[in-house]
């Protein structure tokens, strides 16, 4: 599968973008650069609507005129129009520009035309405002005539849904830099999703019909379902798939929305709110889960909704602990694994944090615990950094898996993918580094192959590394070692027959789950410290996945005598310089 972004008839899809984007030079003045999205987002929805709509428009209004007396008609308007929306304003962008006095009134018309779920999607742009901020700068009509004209046009004939949501994306990312925003916020890289895609499918059976499930707790403009379902339909075009997401951000979800109901799909599927406090999928379950979920961001706002949550217990979604105020990531994997269907699997993206932080009993400990023990985990697979838009730093992708084939069980397999990319030719923000065609297959070929120890691709250059894990490696007791405290005379009290414990002296040890505690102490702490105890009452399993330590390679260090010489030479090259350039001057 290429990265590529070229639609079915060749046109370049930065290049629409661009040519969307132009529209910016009419809003000039009336509009800062920073509001320009404000206008052309909901306008792309809008002509986009417009053109899918075009073919069967006069169908739909013949329908409308015999039914608009019925109590229910939706049912008849989207069968005509051949989509899960419609349109009954006598009103199309042409006729709109052929009437420029009357722009205003016209156009109002055309968006009151409608259906409800579009009603929605332009609502959450609060297009009402900005049409009339347009009206007032007078620049509604350029706006709508730049829109209709040929090089404008976003017709399913021209344009298809995939290369929409890529022009979507485009658009998205420019608003963003010129609001200031982090563009990586709103999507993620399609060379990443495609990763994502082949890896979550990688082992599926999609030789038979039926329906596929398809789940995004962070869609953005909802591109992560739109792979999903495009990857699924190359393997077996036979297969229904029905995607489900929840987004935040309105301009972003009113975007998700439109594009589901240009793909066919049911608009309703796409819904608003905060995961994290406002679950709108409660009680449902999905057999795929991909998501990039917010990472390094607190959930101070929805604190009190998460805790009150967390206190159902197993009737939450967030038994198995918190995490700290200040990183709510691991909040998402809960919330996907509470929706993860029996024969499930999920990959989602994550930061460093999610593999160490935390001691002991704390929050983010006992979510990996969780996880481990239950023996849900298949994967991690770090990837390079530069890989994102919005930050340079290491992410992660964890595969969960609740129904793991028997050679993947009790085992967990970690890939380090940092040197499996490729850089770019021309960085986007922090994104300076792609997974290209062939990282891709080196990855996915190191995930089915199932090995340990063993390099895909060229060490040299372009690799990946798989090492399999047993589960219960990645535990350990922390047990709290104790000492007397002492008299003057360096005896130690008691109290009760027993020793008093020095606070000042406690210490502790983390003991792998893999070893015998009592052995480990005889062995490690007694003979340093033979008046030693384990108080046993504070024993606490805790959990950790550290890959920098498992992937580390020795570099032995430089000899002695080769740093001696190189500062020979370079002393020497100093004094050469030094000579050619003061050595032939009269210094008298």
């Amino acid at each position: 599968m290429s990265n590529e972004k070229f639609s079915v008839v060749g046109t370049n899809i930065a290049e629409k973008a661009t040519v969307i984007w132009n529209v910016a030079d009419m809003l000039r003045g009336p509009f800062k650069p920073h509001e320009y999205g404000l206008v052309i987002l909901p306008m792309t929805v809008v002509k986009r609507f417009h053109d899918c709509l075009l073919p069967t428009h006069d169908a739909v209004l013949k329908e409308y005129e015999s039914k608009k007396n019925f109590a229910v008609i939706d049912g008849f308007l989207t069968k005509a129009s051949g989509y899960q929306f419609y349109n009954t304003s006598k009103f199309t962008f042409d006729s709109l520009v052929a009437d420029p006095e009357n722009i205003e009134i016209n156009f109002k018309d055309y968006l009151a035309g409608f259906s409800a779920n579009v009603q929605d999607v332009l609502a959450k742009f609060d297009f009402e405002n900005i049409i009339k901020r347009m009206i007032e700068s007078n620049t509604l009509y350029l706006v709508i005539k730049e829109f209709n004209s040929q090089k404008g046009y976003l017709g399913p004939d021209k344009i298809s849904s995939v290369d929409c949501g890529y022009i979507f994306e485009d658009l998205v990312k420019r608003f963003s830099e010129s609001f200031g925003e982090e563009a990586g916020a709103h999507f993620t890289s399609r060379d990443v999703i495609y990763l994502m895609t082949d890896i979550l499918l990688s082992d599926a059976d999609l030789t038979k019909t039926g329906n596929v499930t398809v789940y995004d707790m962070a869609m953005g403009t909802s591109q992560m379902l739109g792979c999903m379902e495009e990857r699924i339909h190359e393997l077996n075009k036979n297969i229904d798939v029905t995607c489900f997401g929840q987004e935040f951000n309105p301009s972003t979800f009113a975007i998700a929305k439109a594009d589901m109901m240009i793909r066919g799909g049911d608009p309703n599927n796409m819904r608003f709110g905060d995961t994290l406090s406002e679950d709108q999928f409660s009680g449902y379950q999905f057999q795929y889960i991909i998501s990039n979920p917010p990472f390094g961001i607190d959930w101070k706002r929805e604190q009190k909704k998460v805790e009150e949550e967390a206190k159902k217990g197993e009737l939450g979604r967030f038994a198995p602990g918190l995490p700290k105020i200040s990183d709510g990531q691991q909040l998402f994997v809960l919330n996907g694994l509470s929706k993860l269907a029996n024969n499930g699997k999920m990959a989602i993206i994550q930061n460093g944090s999610p593999l160490f932080s935390g001691d002991a009993g704390s929050g983010p400990s006992e979510i990996r615990r969780y996880i481990i023990e239950n023996d849900w985990l298949d994967a991690i697979i770090q990837l390079s950094t530069d890989m994102f838009m919005n930050t340079g730093i290491s992410t992660y992708i964890w595969v969960l898996n609740k129904n793991k084939p028997t050679y993947r069980a009790g085992k967990v397999q970690l890939i380090d993918a940092s040197h499996c990319a490729e850089a770019r030719r021309k960085s986007i923000g922090t994104k300076r580094n792609d997974v290209t065609d062939l990282c891709r297959e080196l990855i996915s070929k190191a995930y089915g192959a199932f090995e340990d120890d063993v390099i895909y691709g060229d060490k040299d250059g372009v690799y990946c590394q798989s090492k399999i894990f047993d589960n219960v490696e990645f535990g350990y007791n922390k047990i709290v070692v104790e000492r007397p405290q002492v008299d003057e005379d360096g005896k130690a009290i008691f109290k009760k027959g027993k020793p008093v414990a020095d606070a000042s002296l406690r210490d502790t040890e983390n003991v792998p789950l893999t070893e015998d505690i009592d052995a480990y102490f005889e062995r490690e702490v007694l003979p340093y410290a033979p008046d030693a105890w384990i108080d046993k009452k504070k024993t606490k399993i805790g959990y950790e996945i550290p890959m920098t330590r498992y992937f580390y390679e020795y570099q032995a260090p430089e000899k002695v005598e080769d740093i001696v010489n190189r500062i020979s030479e370079l002393e020497e090259d100093i004094k050469n310089s030094l000579e050619a350039l003061f050595g032939g001057k009269d210094n008298g």
